[in-house]
């Protein structure tokens, strides 16, 4: 039985190769064989996660020929990948990429900090930060107000509060996607829907594909829920979807869920445009593959000419094809845990239906508060304070990178709350282990994938201002003097990732 999960064409390979931008021997000035340089390509190429693990490689003699180089020097590519630990191969079923055995890299998400942490340690970690008041404390006043009538029931609401649903049904229609209460079910927060919808979708042993660096704690929840995962690259610079790549994953895998972030991912901070939203519908509809959209993002659009595109559900006017997760935690506060689910009815139906095996429903107080922000102005005006706060933060980091880690690299994201970070060569895990010793806490590029890559990188977050920011990542250029150093114990992750 074969061991892959996707496969990459021979021609789509040789653009990856191609476009391989991280430091090599030859690159250094050092003359290396050519079959030498062609495995350390795609050895990278699987480091940082543009050629997921478990991906079936084109036959050597394709290959060869699409590198216009000699079979003689891919199978000998090959063979040393072999021994490397980054291929594997089984007669009759082809070779696919593998990382070597040993000690897993991490891949969970990190906790928040405890409040009394705040003194001591700088979390870069956490996607939150303050509540924008005084317009989340009068949301919640006006639903202690709104709050008697619901005391003389049973307080149980599996498909969320009536005002909620019609709130958020109103939402959507305004934003150019016809929805009725009846396609809303409101959850305990974003991952609450996440959950939802994989024990619906995906028994144990389904696939699921997913962007490649994705959500950690989501890659988390669905291996925990015994998915098995399709690692999907996402595109350079912040450019979207790879769509070829998803085509092919469609075709070759044929996942039973797809989980995706349009607007502003997570971690990347990349925005799909109007035609990669219309394209990856298409193709998954056509598949019978359901997209998952989370949209926990979209309300933080922070430049002005982001131009944000339309709903990824706009382009699936049958309603067969996308469910939407949307949540108020990143919009508005962490600790307003409240999510919901846009879908068909019939699928609102078999969640909720399912949902008395899990929480019953979400709390009547926050959902009270939440559906005043938003048949009122409160939304707007709240979200305008916090997308004001995260463009300061996210500037003031910018700044500070660019002045005190000249080496690393990023792409800056119109929106969101990330910054996907290249750490110069060295490795993201090791920087956050020596980062953790000195007080500021970073996610380490692993949390992100699949099998140990995005070694290379980590994820800063906009969610500490200045002068903090800047205190931040002074002890972040120290804990990368400290790997480059040899000062923190190497342990099972190597110092630099690329070596």
């Amino acid at each position: 039985m074969a061991q892959w999960t996707s496969a990459v064409g021979a021609p789509q390979l040789a653009r990856l190769l191609a476009s391989q931008r991280a430091a090599t021997a030859a690159e250094a000035g050092h003359r290396v064989p050519a079959y030498r340089s062609l495995a350390d390509g795609v050895r990278l190429l699987v480091l940082e996660g543009r050629l997921p693990v478990a991906t079936r490689l084109p036959a050597e003699r394709e290959l060869a020929s699409a590198l216009r180089v000699s079979r003689t020097t891919v199978a000998a590519a090959f063979e040393a990948l072999r021994n490397d630990g980054f291929l594997a191969s089984r007669r009759g079923s082809g070779s696919w990429t593998a990382v070597p055995a040993g000690k897993p890299l991490p891949t969970r998400g990190l906790e928040p900090l405890p409040p009394e942490s705040a003194g001591s340690v700088i979390d870069l970690a956490c996607a939150s930060f303050l509540a924008p008041e005084p317009h989340l404390t009068d949301a919640f006043q006006g639903a202690v107000g709104d709050l008697a009538p619901y005391t003389h029931t049973h307080g149980n609401y599996p498909a969320g509060l009536p005002a909620l649903r019609e709130a958020l049904a109103q939402r959507y229609t305004a934003r150019g996607v016809p929805t009725m209460p009846e396609q809303i079910m409101v959850t305990t927060g974003a991952m609450g829907a996440v959950a939802a919808l994989a024990r619906l979708l995906t028994p144990r042993g389904e696939r699921v594909a997913v962007e490649h660096p994705s959500y950690a704690n989501v890659l988390h929840l669905l291996r925990d829920a015994g998915a098995r995962l399709v690692p999907v690259p996402m595109a350079a610079e912040l450019a979207g979807w790879d769509l070829p790549a998803w085509q092919q994953a469609f075709r070759d895998a044929a996942p039973r869920m797809a989980y995706v972030i349009a607007d502003y991912h997570n971690p990347t901070g990349a925005l799909a445009t109007d035609d990669q939203r219309r394209d990856l519908v298409a193709a998954a509809r056509a598949a019978g593959t359901v997209l998952v959209a989370d949209e926990s993002m979209t309300d933080l659009t922070l430049d002005e000419d982001a131009g944000l595109p339309r709903p990824v559900a706009a382009f699936d006017p049958g309603g067969s094809a996308v469910i939407t997760v949307g949540s108020v935690s990143k919009a508005i506060w962490a600790g307003l845990r409240i999510g919901w689910v846009r879908a068909a009815p019939e699928v609102i139906r078999s969640l909720v239906a399912a949902r008395v095996y899990a929480d019953l429903g979400s709390p009547v107080l926050e959902q009270l508060a939440v559906a005043r922000l938003m048949t009122g102005d409160g939304w707007d005006a709240a979200v305008a304070v916090r997308r004001a706060r995260a463009r300061e933060n996210r500037d003031a980091l910018v700044t500070a990178l660019r002045d005190r880690l000249p080496d690393w690299e990023f792409t800056v994201p119109k929106g969101g709350l990330t910054l996907w970070t290249r750490t110069g060569g060295l490795s993201g895990s090791r920087i956050a282990d020596a980062g953790e010793r000195i007080g500021v806490r970073v996610p380490a590029g692993t949390r992100f994938g699949v099998d140990g890559a995005f070694e290379g990188y980590v994820r800063l977050l906009f969610t500490v201002a200045d002068p903090l920011v800047d205190e931040a990542v002074a002890r972040l250029a120290k804990a990368a003097d400290m790997v480059r150093t040899g000062a923190v114990p190497e342990g099972d992750v190597p110092r630099t990732y690329v070596a």
